[in-house]
């Protein structure tokens, strides 16, 4: 972002920030959904019904709004960040939440924010500050202090999701910092709707072909209830939002946010699911806003454009 007043760029900076945290507070109940689903269904049809529910409402939205649409020569580009992020990165994490339980996948999601910030480093595309690092890493532990309590009571062989996420953490923060450039030449809705549609096309014909369609029949009402909010909520609303915030904001403060996403996590999933909270996690979710507010509130003259 460029501009002659300094405050200006501050205020949408914020607002960025605004947007990202209430992405990742949907996103996080949308981990204790999957969490919920996970266990009666394979992780590609997971995937299919967020994206493919997630990109029928997107689509409708980015054609009524008149939004700008990606260049044909970005197309190809948009295309295969699309499916490298709603279809490798969804399967991933999909798997990660049959392994482990929400809480736990969504501290090692937590970690978004330090990847991003070191993807964005080594492309040049984001300056690493020592204010952003200090924030960044505050708001990080903040989650592991909140967690940390319950990390004794983890499901036999949790280890296994969490590595399985921390490598999809990678794919999405390529996908954080690659996807600015083709945002700003478009606009957020339509470069989300050509991303999350090549997704999706490719993972229901992934799914017809190994017939993992033909789970969702023998799904009950109160799984096509959660399934329904995973595409709306924790697909269309909660990218458009996140979307929304990186045409306004730097990856790496965008990517901060997610260290809300395991409180939102945990607090549903004690309800769907059983999963135990503490004291811990208000004491946690206090640092992780002190992160986030250290990581944001940084003067212009030393930020990065």
């Amino acid at each position: 972002m460029t501009g002659n007043d300094g405050r200006s760029i501050t205020v949408i900076e914020w607002v960025g920030v605004a947007i990202a945290l209430l992405s990742s507070f949907i996103g996080g109940t949308a981990a204790a959904i999957t969490r919920y689903l996970a266990g009666n269904t394979d992780p590609v049809t997971l995937a299919i019904l967020r994206w493919g529910i997630g990109f029928l409402c997107v689509l409708p939205a980015a054609i009524l709004l008149r939004a700008k649409w990606p260049g044909r020569r970005d197309w190809p580009a948009v295309a295969a960040l699309g499916f490298a992020f709603f279809g490798v990165f969804f399967v991933l994490y999909n798997i990660a939440l049959s392994y482990t339980t929400a809480a736990r996948a969504s501290l090692a999601l937590a970690t978004l924010p330090l990847s991003t910030m070191v993807v964005g480093a080594l492309l040049r595309v984001e300056a690493l500050t020592f204010r952003k690092t200090v924030g960044v890493c505050i708001a990080v532990l903040g989650v592991a202090a909140a967690l940390a309590s319950g990390l004794a009571s983890a499901p036999p062989g949790a280890w296994r999701g969490e590595l399985i996420m921390l490598a999809a953490v990678l794919c999405m923060a390529f996908y954080n910092v690659l996807s600015r450039p083709f945002i700003r030449r478009s606009s957020a809705l339509g470069f989300l709707a050509v991303g999350m549609g090549a997704g999706a096309a490719g993972l229901i014909a992934f799914g017809v072909a190994s017939g993992s369609v033909a789970v969702l029949a023998q799904f009950s009402q109160p799984q096509w209830i959660a399934g329904v909010y995973l595409g709306v909520g924790g697909g269309a609303a909660a990218f458009i939002l996140w979307v929304l915030a990186l045409e306004r904001a730097s990856p790496t403060r965008v990517a901060n946010t997610m260290t809300v996403n395991p409180i939102a996590a945990a607090l549903l999933a004690h309800q769907l699911v059983g999963e135990p909270i503490t004291a811990n996690l208000v004491l946690g979710l206090i640092a992780v806003f002190a992160g986030i507010w250290i990581a944001t509130s940084e003067r212009p003259s030393a930020r990065s454009n």
